[in-house]
């Protein structure tokens, strides 16, 4: 499992997250405060707290490496 905090300050950047993380098979979460919404969703996403940093989960170790390097640009 491996963590790291985002932010997706547009609408453009959440459609372009979605469509990176629905590639993989790995259970993929967002956290903000004590909401957790699978990454996949962007419903989900639009309900979290987008001000502030996000924190994404990546429950598959095998692909995370990949996920988090087409991710870079998210990440703070």
């Amino acid at each position: 499992m491996k963590k790291a905090n985002i932010m997706l300050k547009t609408i453009e950047d959440i459609k372009n997250f979605v469509n990176i993380v629905s590639k993989y098979d790995s259970d993929i979460d967002l956290a903000s405060g004590r909401y957790v919404v699978d990454a996949k969703s962007i419903m989900g996403i639009f309900s979290l707290d987008l001000v502030k940093p996000i924190e994404l989960t990546i429950c598959n170790d095998s692909e995370a490496d990949t996920i988090l390097k087409e991710l870079s640009p998210f990440i703070v």
